[in-house]
C-alpha cells in the first residue's frame, strides 16, 4: 500500500492505476479497504480504482477526534494527492456518510455517488445508547465479553460465519483508543437529510433487504430526496455489508451505473 499525507493524517491507500475514470471506494465502520476486493477485481480493468483506510481503521491512524466532514476532506485530499480532478465516490455505510458530505462540500470534485447500505439521517436514541453500551464492554469487559460484542456485530454487519471468521480476529486486534475516536465520529454525526436535495450529481443506491443496521427504508428516503437519484437496487436477503455477502450482484450494479455516466 502507498502512503499520502493529507490533512495532518497519513492515509494508506491502494491505486489500481490506469487511464480509466477514477472511482474512490470508502469502507464501512470497523472495516478497511479490503472489503472492496471483489469490486476492484471486476472494475479495475476499465476504471482506476482507489481504495483507502479511513481514520481509525486499517493502517490509517486518527491523530485526534474527527467528524465525517473531516473524512470527506480526507477523500478529496487523497484525490488531490493523486492528481485526480473528479471521481465517482463509492461508499459503504460510513463510507457513504463521508461520500455524501464530500458531494456537499466539494460538488465540483464528485462525478457521481454509489451508496451501499448507507443513509443521510442518524440513528435513533435507543440505537445510539446500545452502541455506547457495547463500547463500554469493549473498554471495560473481559476478553470473552469483548468477543461476544464482536460476534454480535459480525451478525449485524456480515450475517454469515464465513466472513465473521475473517473479520472478528481483526476487530479483536483493534487499538481501543482509535476505535473510541472512530466511534465518536459515527455516533456524533449530524443529520444531513435536509441537505440531500443540494446534491447535484447522479446517485445510485444499493441496499440489502435484510440490513438491520441501516434499514432499507432509510435509503429509500434518501433516494426520494436526491434530485438525480438513479434508483435503489435491493439485494434480496443481504445484511449490512451487501457488497461482501453478494459481491457479484453489487459489482454488476456498480458497473452498469458507471457505464451509464
Amino acid at each position: 500500500m502507498a502512503l499520502a499525507h493529507v490533512n495532518g493524517t497519513d492515509i494508506r491507500y491502494e491505486d489500481s492505476g490506469g487511464d480509466g475514470p477514477a472511482v474512490l471506494f470508502s469502507h464501512g465502520f470497523l472495516m478497511d479497504h479490503t472489503m472492496f476486493d471483489a469490486q476492484v477485481e471486476v472494475l479495475s480493468d476499465e476504471y482506476r480504482c482507489i481504495r483507502w483506510d479511513e481514520r481509525g481503521f486499517g493502517d490509517t491512524h486518527a491523530p485526534g477526534p474527527f467528524s465525517y466532514w473531516d473524512s470527506a476532506d480526507d477523500a478529496i485530499g487523497l484525490l488531490d494527492h493523486l492528481g485526480i480532478d473528479r471521481a465517482v465516490l463509492v461508499g459503504m455505510s460510513q463510507g457513504g456518510f463521508l461520500s455524501l458530505r464530500a458531494a456537499l462540500a466539494h460538488p465540483q470534485r464528485v462525478r457521481a455517488l454509489v451508496l451501499i447500505d448507507s443513509a443521510a439521517d442518524v440513528d435513533d436514541a435507543d440505537t445510539i445508547a446500545g452502541y455506547h453500551a457495547m463500547m463500554h464492554v469493549l473498554a471495560n469487559g473481559t476478553e470473552d465479553e469483548r468477543t461476544g460484542v464482536f460476534q454480535f456485530v459480525a451478525g449485524l454487519i456480515l450475517g454469515e460465519d464465513r466472513l465473521a471468521s475473517v473479520w472478528v480476529p481483526r476487530w479483536r486486534a483493534l487499538d481501543l483508543d482509535q476505535l473510541v475516536l472512530a466511534t465518536g465520529a459515527l455516533l456524533e454525526r449530524d443529520d444531513i437529510s435536509e441537505r440531500v436535495a443540494e446534491i447535484g450529481c447522479p446517485v445510485l443506491g444499493v441496499h440489502g433487504t435484510a440490513d438491520a443496521a441501516i434499514t432499507i427504508d432509510r435509503a429509500q428516503a434518501l433516494a426520494e430526496a436526491a434530485p438525480h437519484h438513479r434508483g435503489l437496487i435491493p439485494i434480496e436477503g443481504a445484511p449490512h455489508a451487501s457488497n461482501m455477502t453478494d459481491p457479484g450482484l453489487v459489482s454488476a450494479a456498480i458497473a452498469e451505473f458507471l457505464g451509464s455516466l
